[in-house]
């Protein structure tokens, strides 16, 4: 093991020995060089003022060099904060104005310790982060039944993990506390586990109550008090978008600081909650109260970022940026989130008529992009392809008989004809 990397676990040794528990063998062994082509860079870019023959891009006329076809089209942003390669960590007005903004949506952070989000490649390449530096082979990785795909990829392909799955709801329909307390302390011979906690839910459009937030927590710190070490990854993709009588901020923030063998993680980013799907700016946040465990968590990330990517794109953190400080951004966010509303209200109005009763139920959903129906005559599948080649509509086929709606991108007007096709297909197939 090289020494830099001896020095990053010596410091989360001495802030918490229970954190360096939970790293992987890659956690433990990843660093960010302080010698090396970035280092140097950065002594060259402070100190070399005659001539800077360090970093690996082309300049022309004291600015970066580029092609005007490219900068015609981009002609209100200056070439500096397009061009060049952005820090690996991330361009630093961003993670500060996203740091910002973090604190005015989670009061609950004000009083907590929580590191400056570090900017990733949108959210999957932040649980990816996650993944190498805190999943080891056969470890745990604890998630509801229902989940988004992608995590299976990202812990269990690529990692080994043991992957351990809940029912989401309860019979009365309300989050399942208790399935996760129980696929918690049943890693207590192991002495760790890793949670992933995805409000609003995908596929289901899920997010908990106050009360369930509160028994979410009580599980978490229940196991933390009985020996395990828990790394708690809140994956906030769609936060922001909550329509109704949910939670309104991000459980990081309840996490924080709740007990020495509990690791809070947030990851979130600009994909959902602004609406730039292909910018591909994401943060991942780590919380503790220790700062050199916070900044060695940070090298370690730096380490993962610089062995895989490198660094993430400019141009989109630049353009993030600039909304963020917008003047208008806030108002313009507001009636998008209205347009989302609308469309989930109307879901949740056409489901509640009675109409298709016989024929499904629906899985709670308040929040978030998605909802599911949990069909109770036909299969889920054959459903998705009947819809899709006899009616040209696509969904989501989920297992058996659950069959995920994204409402997020059918007008409101359209939403009616919508479930008036799929109920359509349920009855065609009924009848063959």
């Amino acid at each position: 093991m090289t020494p830099l990397a001896e020095q990053l676990n010596e410091s989360i040794k001495s802030g918490n020995h229970h954190v360096y528990d939970m790293l992987s063998t890659l956690g433990k062994e990843i660093y960010f060089p302080k010698e090396g082509i970035l280092s140097q860079s950065a002594e060259a870019s402070a100190h070399a003022k005659k001539y800077n023959a360090t970093i690996g891009i082309a300049t022309e006329q004291g600015g970066p060099m580029h092609l005007a076809v490219i900068q015609d089209t981009l002609s209100a942003y200056k070439p500096q904060d397009l061009y060049p390669y952005a820090p690996p960590a991330g361009k630093p007005e961003l993670r500060s104005v996203w740091r910002d903004k973090m604190l005015l949506d989670n009061p609950s952070l004000s009083d907590k310790s929580f590191g400056n989000p570090i900017v990733t490649n949108a959210l999957t390449h932040g649980l990816s982060i996650v993944a190498d530096l805190f999943v080891g082979e056969g470890d745990a990785v604890i998630y509801p039944d229902k989940n988004w795909e992608n995590y299976e990829l990202t812990f269990g392909i690529r990692r080994h993990a043991q992957l351990v799955h809940f029912p989401l709801f309860t019979e009365q329909m309300t989050f399942n506390s208790a399935g996760l307390r129980e696929a918690l302390l049943a890693q207590k011979d192991k002495g760790k586990a890793i949670v992933v906690l995805n409000f609003p839910n995908n596929p289901t459009g899920y997010t908990p109550g106050a009360k369930e937030g509160e028994e979410i927590v009580s599980a978490l710190l229940e196991a933390a008090e009985a020996g395990i070490n828990v790394v708690a990854v809140t994956d906030d993709a769609y936060f922001g978008l909550f329509f109704e009588d949910s939670l309104q901020e991000s459980l990081f923030g309840k996490l924080c600081g709740l007990h020495p063998r509990l690791l809070p993680i947030k990851v979130d980013g600009a994909t959902k909650e602004e609406f730039v799907w292909g910018f591909r700016v994401g943060f991942i946040t780590f919380s503790h109260n220790h700062k050199d465990v916070l900044a060695a968590l940070e090298q370690k990330t730096l380490g993962i970022i610089r062995s895989t990517i490198s660094s993430g794109p400019h141009p989109s953190q630049t353009f993030v940026l600039q909304a963020l400080k917008s003047p208008e951004f806030n108002a313009q966010k507001e009636e998008k989130f209205h347009v989302m509303k609308g469309r989930a209200n109307k879901v949740k109005n056409l489901l509640d008529s009675g109409k298709y009763d016989a024929v499904w139920d629906y899985y709670p959903f308040n929040s978030g992009y998605f909802m599911c129906l949990k069909l109770k005559t036909v299969s889920a599948e054959a459903l998705r392809l009947h819809l899709i080649h006899q009616y040209g509509v696509g969904t989501i086929a989920l297992g058996e008989s659950d069959l995920r709606i994204a409402f997020s991108c059918i007008a409101e007007e359209y939403l009616e004809e919508l479930f008036e096709l799929i109920y359509q297909g349920v009855q065609d197939l009924q009848n063959q």
